[in-house]
């Protein structure tokens, strides 16, 4: 019997997602000018303040407030009317050192020994339905936010966006768990106050449904594009106006959009989010780990469907254990734990050997902290990092390694494929 799923997803100007982009860019920012520095760092949004919070070990002294007034204006939040706008708001930090008594578990004289920074479970999923190896809502549901906020900044065929805004797409698949058409698209996203509340959801439910809608389409191959029938049912701002939002609308924190970070709902995950953390932290460097593999082996020919779990004990490098779900998919004639004993042996799980080989100690995170941490597009930037204690760097950095297919070969070697 065909089944729906649905996925969610949140842009870049919402609360939640506001906090993660300035936790990100605070951590981007202590790794620029100290690759070793230990971080740990939440943020709270609301009207008119920002309020910081963490621990550090870093020989680096940054000036916080300006790194989140920079993101908050990149974001879009610059008018005083939206309660909420960069150069003006309060900005309060409570970050402070490090507790020595977490440090001495992930240090070690030899760093190939570097225990986890906590203990925990953490989970990497990849499916061949898309491009990318990830979920098709979750997928269109970043790509409707993304294109939403490309149109609120050209400021051209839509004039009235403002940042914040969500979205989330239904499919109707087969009994054999293929797509066959989009059941239902919502999309809340807010505006300025520009007319009667009857006109304006009549203006905005008519430019997403014409003018957003064809432009993520087009941008699919012809087989998804055909998902996009005259039967969608459309909410467009379904509970009336939406003028008051961000984080005068809603209070936002770190962390606490972790399934639109990761595989909106398909697959698993193990609880930790991942912005605001260094790769010390297995929350973080594990989960995209355990995504290169998943990814590496579904591109690889191992199975349609990956799901892989590592699990570690905090202060201890070796994870407890990997283990597979291959949803009976597997095309290699082995059970999943015979694949799991193989992956094993191809991927090191240590910690520092995640870090080495996905290159986490640089300042790569900003960039993850929106439109989903997982099928991102891997490619080499140059940012620049200034600092009124410190000279500027400029910092060439390669984006999303976890998503490289890097390993396709060893994983065929190694399954004889």
């Amino acid at each position: 019997m065909a089944y729906l799923f649905t996925s969610e997803s949140v842009s870049e100007g919402h609360p939640d997602k506001i906090s993660d982009q300035i936790s990100d860019a605070l951590i981007d920012n202590f790794l620029a000018f100290d690759p070793s520095s230990k971080v740990a760092c939440e943020t709270l949004v609301t009207t008119g303040q920002v309020i910081l919070a963490g621990e550090v070990k870093s020989d680096v002294y940054l000036d916080v407030q300006k790194i989140a007034r920079d993101v908050i204006n990149r974001i879009g939040y610059t008018k005083s009317e939206y309660m909420f706008e960069g150069n003006s708001c309060g900005v309060l930090s409570a970050i402070h050192e490090q507790s020595s008594d977490i440090n001495q578990g992930v240090e070690r004289k030899n760093p190939e020994e570097q225990g986890a920074g906590d203990q925990g479970m953490m989970f990497g999923y990849a499916t061949n339905e898309t491009e990318n190896y990830m979920p098709l809502a979750l997928d269109l549901s970043h790509m409707i936010l993304k294109e939403l906020a490309a149109l609120r900044r050209e400021n051209k065929d839509i004039t009235y966006l403002r940042p914040d805004s969500k979205s989330q797409v239904t499919i109707e698949y087969s009994d054999d768990n293929v797509p066959q058409r989009i059941d239902a698209i919502v999309v809340s996203t807010q505006h300025d106050d520009f007319d009667a509340e009857e006109v304006m959801l009549a203006k905005i439910k008519f430019d997403i449904i014409n003018i957003l809608i064809p432009r993520v389409k087009a941008q699919l191959k012809p087989e998804l594009q055909r998902l996009f029938t005259d039967q969608i049912t459309y909410h467009i701002n379904p509970t009336g106006k939406f003028v008051i939002g961000g984080p005068h609308g809603d209070t936002g924190l770190t962390g606490r959009k972790i399934i639109v970070d990761t595989y909106g709902g398909k697959g698993a995950h193990g609880g930790g989010a991942f912005s605001g953390k260094d790769p010390s932290k297995v929350d973080r460097s594990a989960a995209y780990a355990t995504r290169h593999i998943a990814k590496n082996m579904v591109a690889a020919g191992v199975a349609d469907e990956i799901l892989v779990q590592v699990s570690y004990a905090i202060g201890v490098a070796r994870p407890m254990g990997i283990y597979i779900n291959t949803y009976g998919t597997a095309k290699v004639g082995l059970s999943d734990g015979e694949i799991a004993k193989k992956v094993e042996a191809i991927f090191d799980m240590r910690p520092y050997a995640i870090e080495q080989r996905l290159k986490l100690r640089n300042p790569i995170y900003e960039e993850t902290a929106a439109y989903g941490h997982m099928g991102r597009k891997n490619e080499v930037v140059k940012k620049i990092f200034t600092s009124p204690y410190r000279e500027s760097l400029v910092k060439e950095v390669e984006l999303f390694t976890w998503e490289k297919l890097d390993f396709v070969d060893q994983v065929k070697e190694a399954f004889g494929i």
